[in-house]
């Protein structure tokens, strides 16, 4: 499998293997297009090799492979890279309601280079941590820790030149509201509900990209 890019996700459910292996479909994309027209690779495949999405096919297996990518003993290379990059966080609510791929897709549209992506579940105590630069600051920064803690993040290491500055207006304002106003077609303006679940955090100074960067994919790493 070799790829610039690839995203491993744990997947977890009652039947897990099998209901996952029918969504997918069947391996070969051209029998998927008969047998199961509406598996995602019928849909997104190209052809026995190029289709687009690997499962398990059993529960050793899944051992196996889930302990390849996600196991504190995995020698698997990070890919983070800690050079001209910004932090962006996908918040709990973008990820409940299935919309973080959307945000991935205007971040690579938009000519921007995500190098290292992980989920994280972050307890109030690392969430107040994390934005602990900002306490003092943000009127709504207690509001905003509980949120952060209040379900799956998702954290990317986004890299471009002076890429703090250029991402936070492609985020836009921090509250939605006036990100609707002044910048329409940014995320906060598309996806943000409010100053606390405004979609995306992202680094708000320059000197804080790598800092904010190291947190994710370092010092939780080595936890």
């Amino acid at each position: 499998m070799c790829s610039d890019f690839i995203v491993a996700i744990e997947l977890v459910g009652n039947d897990c293997i099998d209901q996952w292996k029918k969504v997918m479909g069947p391996t070969n994309c051209q029998i998927a297009r008969v047998d199961a027209p509406q598996s995602l690779r019928a849909i997104f495949g190209q052809d026995g090799v190029k289709n687009s999405l690997h499962g398990s096919d059993s529960a050793a297996t899944a051992k196996r492979e889930l302990d390849f990518f996600f196991s504190k003993q995995s020698q698997l290379k990070k890919t983070a890279i800690f050079k001209n990059c910004t932090c962006c966080v996908i918040k709990p609510h973008i990820v409940k309601q299935k919309l973080s791929g959307k945000i991935i897709d205007i971040i690579l549209s938009e000519g921007y280079e995500i190098s290292a992506m992980q989920s994280f579940f972050l307890d109030r105590p690392t969430s107040e941590e994390f934005l602990d630069l900002y306490k003092g600051v943000l009127p709504d920064f207690i509001q905003i820790v509980d949120h952060l803690a209040s379900g799956l993040s998702i954290a990317l290491e986004v890299r471009q030149e002076n890429v703090v500055q250029h991402f936070r207006e492609l985020c836009g304002p921090f509250d939605p509201q006036i990100a609707k106003q002044s910048r329409s077609n940014s995320i906060r303006a598309q996806f943000g509900i409010d100053r606390v679940r405004n979609a995306v955090h992202c680094t708000d100074l320059q000197e804080d990209g790598l800092l904010e960067v190291e947190f994710f994919f370092c010092i939780l790493q080595n936890q």
